[in-house]
């Protein structure tokens, strides 16, 4: 063989292999995607999820992550401490992402303002506001290592999409969860929200995205007699009736999906009036809280004005639960009420004697009815409260904590989730998550992975995930 055709055989034969791998890569790009089947991708642990939330920021200190070095140094400057400065920590640095008015140190250390003590086989700190949860804190998995970045109110939102104010948002963790595997109940909704929703901010965290308005949280009340807008008929309008005309609208949009079988937008409307007529029937009778024993009302507090609210939403998620919903926001707050820049002890006192008693009562009603072994219970802030004292101008008399993104503590309960674990740690002065820290998406990919479902596998075509929101599953607390 000369070397004119030697040069020739081996150059064609490099050129096929990668026309081959060309070949190979473009076929794979044009296989048809799917969206999920409403199958899990492995063995699941929880079948529902009540995602609790309290707006504002809790301080981590004055509840589960008690710091007694903070009322011993009290006034003092953290460089007056025998511990590491945590404002030179590469921390500091690393988990801060400012949006309004930067992050401020606030060097002054502020003392803790309740007492706490030792509670159960677990032996855990909690505060004195909190005794009703302290009473079942053996049932519970407690993460005092969270972090986020966004050093304003952002870090909600931040909390259930995974994203940065400043970045391009993702849909809600609750979104997920619907569109990866769909509701247990065809007239129930996959994602609900409970809560008092008349601030517009609060919609981004039950909001779809780019997943589409069928993965939407639907917005519940709680009065069983009207419990979603529009969801009546309206007067002079008989059952029947109204009947035939969701039938008619429904026989026109199969008609439609006929002629246009690849219309995502006209099976999503299909869907949406199928699930309407459905949810009419359906949702009165779940949200009929008058129906439950007067010793379970009793134990959410919903006998006592001031935790009657809050009370009530939880009973009414664990109800949801028990029909098939598959994943429940449950704002147990108003927007920011824990949002205590100042009077701190007042305000978080007032905030915590309003939940303490409706979150111990969905642990033990939970495990008084076997539900624990279905349903997950995540209870969360968006970020946690300075250990130093606030001293803006605004405050003449300062005596709260800003806003701490650094460090602080969230909760699990409930199925394919330890009993009595206390995972990660932040510093002496609760400042960093120092031992196991864990970003938000953390969480996210915990709970997916407890219903059975893979982050990575969700991924839609076209829209770009960062390593990040698809988050790491907190194994330490897992069964």
């Amino acid at each position: 063989m000369n070397r004119r055709a030697f040069l020739s055989d081996v150059g064609l034969g490099f050129t096929g292999l990668a026309l081959g791998a060309m070949l190979h890569r473009d076929a794979r790009a044009e296989e048809k995607w799917t969206p999920p089947d409403g199958k899990p991708h492995h063995a699941p642990k929880a079948k529902s999820v009540i995602w609790v939330f309290l707006s504002g920021g809790v301080s981590q200190m004055e509840s589960f992550d008690p710091k007694p070095a903070l009322t011993k140094y009290g006034g003092k400057t953290f460089a007056d401490t025998p511990y590491p400065d945590p404002l030179k920590s590469p921390l500091f640095a690393k988990h801060s992402r400012d949006v309004v008015g930067g992050t401020r140190p606030y060097p002054k250390i502020f003392p803790m303002q309740v007492g706490f003590k030792r509670h159960g086989q677990l032996g855990i700190d909690i505060a004195d506001w909190f005794p009703n949860v302290a009473g079942v804190a053996d049932e519970l998995a407690f993460v005092r290592s969270m972090y986020t970045t966004d050093n304003d109110h952002g870090a909600e939102f931040q909390m259930h999409t995974g994203r940065h104010t400043l970045d391009e948002q993702q849909p809600a963790i609750g979104s997920w969860a619907s569109y990866g595997l769909g509701s247990l109940n065809e007239n129930l909704p996959s994602f609900v929200f409970l809560g008092k929703y008349s601030d517009v901010r609060v919609k981004k965290n039950f909001a779809p995205d780019y997943l589409g308005a069928r993965h939407a949280g639907v917005e519940l009340a709680l009065d069983a007699a009207n419990p979603l807008p529009f969801g009546t008929r309206a007067k002079g309008v008989l059952e029947k009736e109204q009947q035939g005309v969701f039938e008619f609208a429904n026989e026109l949009n199969r008609l439609a999906a006929v002629e246009y079988p690849d219309d995502e937008q006209t099976k999503a409307r299909v869907k949406s009036y199928e699930l309407a007529y459905g949810m009419q029937k359906a949702v009165p009778d779940v949200l009929d809280l008058s129906r439950e024993p007067e010793k379970v009302k009793a134990l959410y507090g919903i006998d006592n004005p001031a935790t009657a609210v809050y009370g009530r939403r939880l009973l009414a998620a664990r109800r949801l639960a028990e029909c098939g919903v598959r994943f429940s926001l449950v704002y147990l707050s108003d927007y920011g009420e824990w949002d205590s820049h100042n009077d701190l002890k007042n305000l978080h006192a007032r905030s915590a004697a309003r939940v303490d008693k409706p979150l111990a009562g969905l642990v033990r009603d939970l495990k008084r009815t076997g539900l624990d072994k279905d349903v997950l219970v995540v209870c969360c802030t968006e970020f946690g409260r300075t250990p130093g004292l606030e001293t803006r101008d605004a405050y003449k008399m300062p005596t709260g904590r800003d806003h701490h993104p650094h460090g602080f503590t969230v909760w699990f309960y409930g199925a394919g989730i330890k009993r009595g674990v206390i995972h990660g740690a932040t510093d002496e002065l609760g400042f960093h998550a120092v031992e196991s820290p864990h970003y938000v998406t953390d969480m996210h990919a915990t709970v997916l992975d407890r219903l059975g479902l893979d982050g990575r596998k969700l991924v839609v075509p076209g829209r770009k995930r960062l390593d990040i929101d698809h988050g790491s599953v907190i194994k330490e607390i897992c069964t």
